[in-house]
């Protein structure tokens, strides 16, 4: 069985066939799922596909590109949902500098991360973060969270290898997708080939980043035996140990979840 650590069948994109597509994709090997919220709307309807299918789970958190959606009332709200049951994770939580240049806004990003971290903190959750253009910040935050003891996925990752290295160093996992499948992701592949199996989650992101030969598509979970196939490519072992290795490490970070076979 494959661990999805990454979707948002909540999306608009699925509006038509949710319930089919998450049938499909579970009769298809892919248990459990977490699926991410990214703003406060999106958040409740995570919650709501948490409530409603017992093998998908939550993570709950404000996207950086959408912090307009906090203040202290949401935030408070934001707090509850992370004593829920079935709330696994704080996140998509982080920077993203690619869309916002202000420096007033990238401070606000800032600010919002490290506050949706301390609900990570205070309610013994790990993080899930999205970090683009964004890396020496993000790292600066991340260290200051691994001194408090959060633990968490640098999700989509995109930077260089050594900068994943000192992310593993602080205990923080790696995030692969259908991306490592795309021929211009050298950066990736070299990441991958140079980190230890044993700090990669698997994830989609979808309905977006479908690996090749879907790309440009509507990705969901059941395309991630490709992303398995390019890992195991990439590390000389099995599409199985690829998948056993990184299912482990997914219950070993999301510890709320107990569905072990």
């Amino acid at each position: 069985m494959i661990f999805e650590t990454h979707a948002h069948y909540d999306d608009e994109k699925f509006k038509n066939d949710q319930d089919e597509t998450i049938k499909r994709v579970h009769d298809s090997g892919v248990d459990p799922i977490i699926n991410v919220g990214a703003s406060i709307e999106s958040t409740k309807t995570t919650l709501a596909l948490a409530d409603k299918y017992d093998f998908i789970y939550a993570a709950v958190g404000v996207h950086p590109s959408d912090i307009s959606d906090l203040n202290e009332e949401t935030f408070d709200w934001l707090k509850k949902q992370t004593m829920l049951e079935k709330t696994v994770a704080v996140g998509e939580i982080g920077l993203d500098y690619y869309w916002d240049k202000e420096p007033d806004i990238q401070e606000a990003q800032r600010y919002w991360f490290k506050r949706q971290l301390s609900l990570a903190k205070e309610s013994s959750l790990p993080v899930i973060i999205h970090s683009r253009d964004a890396a020496e910040d993000t790292m600066q935050i991340m260290k200051e969270a691994c001194a408090q003891g959060i633990e968490g996925v640098i999700h989509c990752y995109s930077y260089s290898k050594e900068m994943a290295l000192e992310f593993i160093k602080l205990g923080f996992y790696i995030g692969v997708g259908g991306v490592v499948t795309f021929k211009n992701a050298k950066k990736l592949v070299e990441t991958v080939a140079e980190i230890p199996l044993d700090r990669i989650l698997l994830e989609t992101d979808c309905p977006y980043m479908a690996p090749e030969p879907k790309r440009g598509t509507r990705n969901d979970s059941s395309n991630i035996p490709s992303v398995i196939e390019k890992i195991a490519s990439i590390k000389g072992i099995t599409a199985g140990e690829v998948e056993e290795i990184t299912r482990k490490n997914a219950f070993n970070l999301f510890r709320k979840i107990k569905r072990w076979e």
